[in-house]
């Protein structure tokens, strides 16, 4: 089963999505996307809410890079449970590659996962598991057009993204206000394009 949980900033996504792991009673792995900063001490405590949230009995990886490698190296249990966080995060870590970069990045992850730009791959790995996953991702397009050409780059991206992993997902979940809304109980899928 793949499900996706989004929602904005402090709205309860990650929450919701590890009760999801808690509630599978699988073998969770825990795929933290986050790059560590020694010297942003804000950062660090966000971090460790997450970790302190987080049951011993999970094993944790940190990837902050080769997400559709890490997912398609776990594939092959069924009994375990896949829990990314965030892909937001993920996206974050790559954006400061430049045309050659992403080259390069989509020439090594073709021969892993047999596609061209990495948000194929990722899906690519995703549709090929045999385990349940489920990915928070952040909702940033609600506001107003970013000022600044990285910013929407990483809005577009993760725009893209996550609606495309929502159009294969079993469940969708938007994550507000307290509540989880399952979008796919209550919505109709676009047309796909």
């Amino acid at each position: 089963m793949i499900t996706l949980v989004t929602g904005a900033t402090r709205s309860g996504k990650s929450e919701w999505a590890e009760h999801l792991a808690m509630r599978s009673q699988k073998n969770v792995i825990y795929i933290a996307t986050a790059t560590r900063y020694a010297d942003d001490a804000e950062w660090e405590a966000r971090l460790q809410k997450h970790y302190d949230r987080r049951p011993e009995s999970w094993q944790v990886l940190e990837i902050p890079i080769e997400l559709a490698q890490a997912i398609l190296d776990l594939a092959s249990n069924s009994s375990n449970y896949i829990l990314v966080d965030s892909l937001g995060t993920w996206l974050a870590n790559l954006l400061d590659k430049d045309e050659e970069e992403w080259a390069k990045i989509e020439h090594e992850l073709l021969q892993v996962i047999q596609t061209c730009i990495v948000e194929n791959e990722l899906l690519h790995a995703v549709q090929g598991c045999i385990v349940d996953i489920t990915f928070v991702a952040e909702e940033v397009g609600w506001g107003i057009v970013p000022a600044y050409e990285l910013g929407r780059t990483f809005r577009d991206r993760l725009g893209g993204l996550s609606r495309k992993i929502g159009a294969i997902a079993d469940a969708v979940y938007l994550v507000t206000g307290g509540y989880a809304v399952n979008l796919t109980q209550i919505g109709e899928r676009l047309p796909s394009s």
